[in-house]
């Protein structure tokens, strides 16, 4: 099959920023085997910005599979009667579901693969799922078959020209991205420490005579608001809000690529800055870090020793009551800066 030339190739993946970045490796290391493929992603609309990220993505194709009710069946029907106008000669999903096999069965394309499941006799490959290491490998699973090349992490476009504040330069700041998607804040899912804790950190780092920069999306205005009501942070000569400067992925890629160091909770800007390379401090409250970054000397990952974490997706699908493990402390990111 390596020896095939597919001139059309579907992958499907959905989730937010953050999973199709991890999926992206699977991407690129198939259009690396097939440089003359086109490379169709299908995703969530959340997601599309995706494509501004990577130049192997020629194209999306927008699904609302979190629709409510019957809309969410009728979308993925206007998807499957689309693809049989589509003259894709491959087809590569992501997804546990027993439903993801008969989806790609009902596509009618020629070669199809996903993940083994009780339905997956559908597929012409059935891709063990390994859920115990790096969500990057896992997703590089689905092309192993097809491809010669082993997983490497995904190379993204940024901008290259993002205009830093005056008086800031490259590589003398630390970027500071406090938030996460307010889809998991409105799940009732939490991975970021409360507005007290930045607030303090920052104090700590300016007083430290650090270059502060605090940046966020549309889904960070209230953690961002709170911040910057503190005085002392809001005046201080070395703090800059970048809160609204980026206008979109690229921009934001752009301002992570030039910082000396991020620190960020497991969110979107924390897979962007892994794929480019830079320092991070990432905080981990529920999820598992071992499954979401990969281990690097440039990535510090700080927990909680609490023998209940990581819990959330193995064992509950919201944090509990408590969320002792995100209730960080300045030290907890102070002690790896000395």
């Amino acid at each position: 099959m390596k020896n095939t030339k597919f001139k059309n190739a579907l992958f499907i993946n959905y989730g937010g920023i953050g999973d199709e970045i991890l999926f992206l490796p699977a991407i690129e290391g198939f259009k690396k085997q097939y440089p003359d493929s086109k490379i169709t992603l299908c995703l969530e609309p959340r997601a599309k910005g995706i494509k501004t990220l990577s130049p192997f993505i020629d194209d999306v194709i927008s699904v609302d599979i979190k629709a409510g009710g019957i809309k969410k069946y009728i979308n993925i029907l206007k998807l499957i009667v689309f693809l049989w106008t589509k003259k894709f000669d491959i087809v590569i999903s992501s997804g546990k579901s027993p439903f993801v096999s008969v989806i790609l069965f009902l596509s009618f394309i020629k070669i199809k693969a996903g993940y083994k499941t009780k339905t997956s006799k559908l597929l012409n490959y059935e891709i063990p799922l390994n859920e115990n290491c790096y969500a990057g490998r896992m997703y590089f699973d689905l092309v192993r078959p097809f491809v010669d090349f082993e997983f490497e992490l995904p190379g993204l476009n940024y901008d290259k020209n993002f205009m830093l504040p005056s008086g800031v330069k490259e590589k003398e700041f630390i970027l500071i991205h406090p938030g996460v998607s307010l889809m998991s804040v409105k799940k009732n899912i939490f991975k970021c420490p409360k507005g007290s804790f930045w607030i303090e950190l920052i104090k700590e780092l300016l007083n430290k005579k650090e270059t502060v920069l605090l940046a966020g999306g549309p889904d960070d205005k209230n953690i961002t608001d709170e911040i910057i009501k503190d005085e002392f942070i809001k005046n201080h000569k070395n703090f800059y809000l970048m809160f609204g400067k980026t206008k979109n992925l690229y921009e934001m890629s752009g301002l992570i690529k030039k910082s000396k160091k991020m620190i960020c909770a497991d969110s979107a800007p924390l897979h962007i800055g892994v794929a480019l390379g830079v320092d991070i401090i990432a905080l981990f409250g529920p999820t598992n870090e071992k499954k979401l970054v990969p281990e690097k000397e440039n990535i510090i990952t700080v927990t909680k020793n609490l023998n209940c974490r990581p819990c959330l997706w193995d064992k509950r699908l919201t944090n509990c009551e408590s969320s002792e493990c995100i209730g960080f402390l300045p030290e907890d990111v102070l002690n790896y800066m000395k």
